[in-house]
């Protein structure tokens, strides 16, 4: 089964695109949005394999998103513009519907993804952002983006000095501000590099690179003061020193 999520500001699409998929006994839905915002916070947080994407979107267009997430996970483009066709397609896009979609057409834009998915595993690229039940050690992007009220702030993995959970919500602190998001510890820590950064305590994640200085049991970075859990405390000690 392909796991597919379905993308579109419009209702009538968005009902149109989910129907079709549900018509289909190898494509699954697993999400669909009027909000290309949510539809990012969804791809930061679960495995998906397909994306059934509109282009003209307010807050974050279809291209924007497909930049952001940078080619991985494949897009099938369902837009009212043709003219977008040749830029669609320097992602990994593997087809381009033109609205009003007939389910014929749908259906062969379908299998060409069927095709992809059924090539041998060596042959396939990689099909979804790294789930946040698994610790991502790397990955070729140097930002994430927090949301935070009605918006999708970009905030590179540099600037960032700690996060600190606060019961229903987080806190991320960086050189420049401090931002509040609906989010837990747990998925941050999964979905953060694992080389830069570590849990230290049940409600502190620290950037490695943003330490100042270790006394006892808390560090220091800048003025802040944050203490080192007792469960924490030796595998922290057995990173910073290499072991």
């Amino acid at each position: 089964m392909i796991r597919c999520i379905a993308v579109d500001d419009e209702p009538w699409a968005l009902a149109l695109v989910t129907d079709y998929i549900k018509k289909l006994p190898f494509l699954d839905l697993i999400f669909e949005t009027d909000s290309s915002i949510e539809a990012l916070q969804f791809l930061q947080e679960n495995p998906a394999d397909l994306l059934f994407l509109d282009i003209q979107m307010p807050d974050l267009t279809g291209m924007q998103l497909m930049k952001i997430m940078s080619n991985k996970i494949p897009v099938i483009l369902t837009t009212a513009y043709s003219e977008y066709a040749i830029e669609g397609y320097e992602h990994h896009v593997i087809d381009y519907l033109l609205k009003p979609i007939s389910f014929d057409r749908f259906y062969k834009a379908a299998e060409k993804a069927r095709m992809i998915f059924d090539k041998p595993a060596a042959e396939q690229k990689p099909l979804s952002i790294p789930p946040a039940t698994q610790q991502n050690t790397g990955t070729p992007d140097d930002f994430i983006f927090i949301k935070t009220d009605s918006k999708m702030v970009r905030v590179p993995y540099n600037e960032i000095l700690y996060i600190e959970g606060l019961k229903d919500y987080i806190a991320i602190v960086t050189t420049k501000e401090k931002l509040i998001t609906l989010q837990n510890l747990r998925t941050m820590e999964e979905l953060l590099p694992g080389k830069a950064f570590i849990r230290i305590h049940k409600s502190y994640i620290v950037a490695i690179n943003k330490i100042d200085s270790i006394e006892r049991s808390r560090i220091f970075i800048g003025h802040e003061v944050i203490p080192i859990g007792d469960t924490f405390r030796e595998f922290f000690l057995q990173r910073i020193s290499g072991n």
